[in-house]
């Protein structure tokens, strides 16, 4: 995959996708930026609830486990000196979705082997609460 990200000025990038579709970002208000759309950092935290969710449906489907509803809310904290993530905190309902105690921690520890959160590893405290 190749995405070809165009400096726009006033602090916004473009970033098109080889499939052709496009997002733009913005700096966050904290940091120079107007803040009306999603910071890098921003796709950073989404990336990871959205990732988490792949792979939960990839499981689900490979198993055979019927899945109806998901919701994740993710909180983004950042650190100042460096300026990075420091940690993130995924909300993740469940609920709608019937499974028994086994199935849900299968899915879970699943869920949790997300490319996104493997990549993230040590250099980023990814707290989860299961609703």
């Amino acid at each position: 995959m190749k995405t070809t990200i165009t400096y726009l000025g006033s602090l916004r990038n473009e970033c098109i996708h080889e499939n052709g579709t496009k997002i733009q970002t913005d700096a966050p208000l904290d940091n120079h930026g107007k803040g009306e759309l999603f910071s890098p950092t921003d796709l950073l935290a989404a990336s990871l609830g959205s990732c988490f969710l792949t792979i939960v449906g990839i499981y689900c489907q490979t198993h055979s486990i019927p899945f109806n509803h998901a919701e994740i809310k993710v909180e983004k904290h950042m650190a100042s000196n460096p300026r990075k993530v420091e940690r993130l905190v995924l909300d993740v309902d469940f609920r709608g979705n019937n499974w028994d105690e086994k199935t849900t921690e299968r899915v879970v520890r699943a869920g949790k082997t997300c490319p996104v959160a493997l990549t993230l590893g040590e250099n980023v405290i990814i707290a989860y609460n299961f609703i």
